[in-house]
Formats: structure tokens, C-alpha cells, sequence
């Protein structure tokens, strides 16, 4: 898919992705953007100068790039979204049919097209409530197996039903820098889904139906303190090991720009034992999005710790959100659903460092220095990026560094 705007050919943000932000910048406030390889567009000033005047279903609702939250446009509902990123994608191929929009407009491009360089990202949505799931298979047998041993390591109805580590609501805090109390503070792997359209109280949402209620995906490392949620977990599982921070990536990638990664994810040993609102018509209802884990000590070289992928998923999104909508629970925009964490079965696939290092064989990274679990001065990263050169989409960078604790 190639573009008349130059986009380097390994950027997340490549024409085939276009996932949607919110920025800031010396001549903005907090708006709606998009990622387009090195740059944001701010879709506020596009809008203002009539960069959707060839688009109809948004003559309507300009208004929402207005907002310094996605949640208006997330509402909108996933046709919108749809039109509006083809349309985005045709404003920037080479072969337009909307010269005049961008191309041939060189004082709109100087004016709306920023480096990502020059911009402040900030959360994309307004979130309510926050659930977080248990649907990485691996990841669950792994630490079952530390917390209990392996006969235990999963409860018997693991794979029936989608299960949730914790709901939390409403807080959240979405984290650059983490000041940590924790002496084994650990990451969690994990992507999250965005809900766009609410549903009615008492009214479930069908498997099949679901997806037109999620808005896009992040990737998201849901910080824990193994120590606290060691003690905690009996008997209703962790909540204070892990509700002190959890940090986001700031651009949500629609799930049309993911239709091409769609794989069959894990299966239960019987398909049949899944709950009947449970079972969805396509086998190809998870991404095979390759992740990976970067360490890096403060002055010292970065490690790769762990590549994975986003297929090693027991549970898919549509299937989170029916099952969080079965008694009639409603979802509002800009509730947020994580995924668990995400392992695979090999060495150096694991999603978390307790899965690694099992709490007493530690990590030896790059720069020499050994790690059981995170240490102040480390910034954690997690990226996730599929495609070919050229096409790649991603979601960027999830960065966290970890100060000293403060004094209280």
C-alpha cells in the first residue's frame, strides 16, 4: 500500500494501519490524531480546514475531533470507524482520489502534519471500568503451577469460561514512570481491548455480535508485586498486587487493521465443554501478532527478554465481552478489557519475569547484571508489530522506567 507522504518502510504506523491517538503539541491542546509513519495527524485541524469534506457519514459528527478523548468518536460505532480510517488510507495513497484534501495542499500538511517528535501523547480514552482476564493459557498453567503445584495449576472450569483476575473500578492509572514499594515488582504481557458501543443493562451481547462493540486494541503491561499478591491471591485472588499501575500504549489500532493476522488461537481439549454463548462459528478468532519484551537497566544495553505472540490466547475479545455481558452487565465506552498475560511454552516466550525465572533462577542480561525481578532505574518495554516491510501494524511503544519508592 504505498503512500505519496514518506513513511519509513519498518514503522508500525505504515498506510495499512492508521491506529487513532490523542496528542498534544506547542500549537495544539489535547486532540484526536492518527499515527502515519514518523508523524501524527491532528484530525482537529483537518476537520476545521474541510479534510472531510469528501467523507458524508462524519459531516455530522466533526464535533468529535474536537474532544480531547476518542470516546465520542469510539461511539460513533464500528461502520464510522470503518469509513473513516478507508477514507484516511485514500487521502494518503499515492494514487488518491483526493489530491486537493492533503497532497496538492501544502500549508495543511505544515500545519496538521506534526512529528511524533514534537507531540505529548496522552491516554486516548476516557475509561470507566476496567476487567481484567486470565485467557493466556500458558501464562496461567505456568504461575498455577508455582502458586500450587501441577496438579492444581488450573481450576477445573479454566477452560469452560474466560476468567478474570480482578475488576477494578474506576481506578487507573495510566503510568510513563512508576514509583514502586513492591520488592518483586514484575510485568504482565498483555494486549486490552477498547468497547466503543455500549450495550443496554440487562441485555447480553452475542459472540457473534460483540465485535461491533470494541473500538481497537493496545498493548498493555499490567504491573505486579508478586510478593503482595502471593499472600493476597487466598481466596479471592489478587487486587492491591496489582491495581497500582498499569500503563497502555497511546494508539488504538481498529480491528479491520488486524483482520489480516487473524489465526486460530488455542483450543480447550474439547471444544464442546465451551459454554454454548461461547462458542464462536470462525476457528480464526485471535491475531498472530509477534510481541516481544525489552529490559534495559538505567546506562546499560537493551535486552530482549521474551518473544511471543498474541495467538497463544485460550479466550478471544468477542468471547470476553459476551461472557463479561451474560447477566445483563453493561459495557460503556471506554471500558477497557485486558487479555491476561501472554506466554508461549518455550524458554524465553513467557510473558512475566515470576514465569522466567520461576522466582529463583534469575536473568542475565546484556549488560551482565542479573535479574529476578525489577530493579529501580529499569524501563520495561513491550512492542507488537505484524506485517511485511513497508505494511507493518503496530502499535508502538509501551514504556515504563522504575523510580526509587517514596518516602511517606
Amino acid at each position: 500500500m504505498a503512500s505519496w507522504f514518506p513513511i519509513p518502510k519498518n514503522s508500525p504506523f505504515s498506510l495499512a494501519n492508521i491506529p487513532f491517538g490523542i496528542i498534544s503539541s506547542q500549537s495544539a491542546s489535547r486532540v484526536p490524531a492518527i499515527a502515519i509513519g514518523d508523524h501524527a495527524l491532528n484530525l482537529s485541524l483537518f476537520a476545521s480546514s474541510g479534510g472531510f469534506s469528501q467523507l458524508s457519514a462524519i459531516q455530522k459528527h466533526l464535533n468529535v475531533f474536537n474532544e480531547p478523548t476518542l470516546n465520542a468518536f469510539a461511539a460513533l460505532g464500528r461502520p464510522v470507524h470503518r469509513q473513516v480510517r478507508e477514507y484516511l488510507q485514500n487521502v494518503f495513497r499515492v494514487e488518491t482520489q483526493y489530491p486537493q484534501v492533503l497532497k496538492d495542499n501544502a500549508e495543511l500538511q505544515k500545519s496538521a502534519l506534526v512529528p511524533l517528535s514534537q507531540v505529548t501523547n496522552h491516554l486516548p480514552m476516557q475509561i470507566g471500568d476496567y476487567t481484567d482476564f486470565y485467557a493466556g493459557l500458558n501464562h496461567a498453567y505456568n504461575v498455577g503451577v508455582l502458586f500450587r503445584g501441577p496438579d492444581n495449576a488450573l481450576q477445573p472450569n479454566y477452560k469452560h469460561l474466560p476468567w478474570l483476575t480482578m475488576v477494578v473500578l474506576p481506578l487507573w492509572f495510566p503510568l510513563e514512570l512508576i514509583c514502586t514499594v513492591p520488592t518483586r515488582l514484575d510485568i504482565e504481557l498483555e494486549l486490552a481491548c477498547f468497547i466503543s458501543k455500549p450495550n443496554d443493562l440487562g441485555k447480553p451481547v452475542s459472540v457473534e455480535e460483540a465485535e461491533d462493540h470494541i473500538f481497537g486494541l493496545v498493548l498493555m503491561n499490567d504491573w505486579s508485586a508478586r510478593d503482595i499478591q502471593a499472600w493476597e491471591y487466598v481466596p479471592l485472588g489478587p487486587f492491591n498486587a496489582k491495581n497500582f499501575g498499569t500503563s497502555i500504549t497511546p494508539w488504538v489500532v481498529m480491528l479491520d487493521a488486524l483482520e489480516p493476522f487473524r489465526t486460530q488461537g488455542l483450543e480447550p481439549e474439547n471444544r464442546e465443554s465451551l459454554l454454548p454463548y461461547l462458542r464462536e462459528k470462525r476457528a480464526e478468532n485471535v491475531y498472530d501478532i509477534p510481541l516481544e519484551v525489552e529490559i534495559t537497566n538505567k546506562g546499560g544495553q537493551p535486552s530482549i527478554i521474551s518473544n511471543t505472540s498474541s495467538r497463544n490466547l485460550l479466550y478471544s475479545f468477542p468471547q470476553m465481552v459476551a461472557h463479561h455481558t451474560i447477566t445483563g452487565c453493561n459495557l460503556r465506552t471506554g471500558d477497557l478489557l485486558g487479555s491476561g498475560t501472554i506466554s508461549g511454552k518455550e524458554p524465553h516466550t513467557q510473558g512475566s519475569l515470576l514465569e522466567q525465572t520461576n522466582g529463583k533462577k534469575p536473568l542475565k542480561l546484556a549488560d551482565g547484571t542479573e535479574r529476578m525481578f525489577l530493579e529501580d532505574g529499569d524501563t520495561v518495554v513491550l512492542r507488537g508489530m505484524a506485517g511485511t516491510e513497508g505494511n507493518f501494524v503496530g502499535f508502538g511503544d509501551c514504556v515504563g522506567t522504575i523510580l526509587p519508592a517514596l518516602s511517606l
